[in-house]
């Protein structure tokens, strides 16, 4: 086993600890909760060496790094989970390697993402990504649509061809009324999840948690937690 393998190896063993000890603290089933890597800033190798240990969801934020490394690694087992803020104009590269967007939140992105998966007849799971930190009706600082706009985008969603309405994501807060309360975030989500599913019952995913807080996701009901540094290591600095 190479150093890097034995490294992720070892990492994925804690993270998939903490997640069982989770589950267990809240009377879940492991199963309940999906793991999805965020390899975002690392190589395709490091990819596949998550592919060999067992990872089957991996997710990138910036289409620049995505699309070469998706490409790479396309002979792989995985599913793909793009979570950044997604430009108009970055679609078609996105929809050709994605199987979820999971940052959905303005109705001009859903009318480019429906044109291009229709064009390459493809279908798109979608989540609408809520800022917590926008108050009603407004957009969150790291992008998202305000718990108020959930309903009517949802609408959009799930009426848009080549679509699929699977749920809600959110990033904790760093400001507002939820920053520093992260279980109390969730645990919002959860709510607006509850009142999605009552008009789109198919809409089960809820996407939440990191690295640093997926313990207080799981409680509160999250059925993907997105982990990257507590698997990969510390990121190297950008730019």
């Amino acid at each position: 086993m190479t150093d890097r393998k034995g490294e992720l190896a070892a990492n994925l063993a804690k993270v998939e600890r903490r997640i069982a000890d989770a589950c267990a603290a809240a009377g879940r089933a492991r199963d309940e909760v999906t793991l999805i890597v965020v390899t975002k800033t690392y190589p395709a190798s490091d990819v596949r060496i998550l592919a060999e240990l067992g990872v089957r969801h991996v997710a990138e934020n910036r289409d620049q790094d995505a699309a070469p490394k998706a490409e790479a690694c396309s002979d792989l087992p995985l599913t793909w989970h793009f979570v950044g803020q997604l430009q108009t104009n970055k679609v078609r590269s996105v929809v050709g390697y994605a199987d979820f967007v999971q940052s959905v939140d303005r109705s001009k992105l859903v009318t480019a993402l429906s044109k291009e998966a229709v064009r390459t007849g493809r279908e798109l799971g979608c989540l609408l990504q809520v800022a917590l930190d926008a108050g009603e009706s407004g957009r969150g600082e790291r992008g998202g649509v305000g718990p108020g706009g959930i309903g009517e985008l949802a609408g959009l969603v799930a009426g848009a061809p080549g679509l699929r309405l699977d749920g809600l994501m959110t990033v904790a807060p760093l400001t507002g009324e939820y920053a520093g309360r992260e279980r109390a975030a969730f645990e919002r989500l959860m709510d607006l999840s509850t009142d999605l599913r009552r008009s789109h019952p198919a809409a089960t995913m809820v996407s939440a948690g990191m690295s640093t807080d997926l313990e207080q996701a799981v409680t509160a009901g999250a059925t993907h937690v997105r982990v990257g540094s507590a698997v990969l290591g510390v990121r190297p600095r950008l730019g």
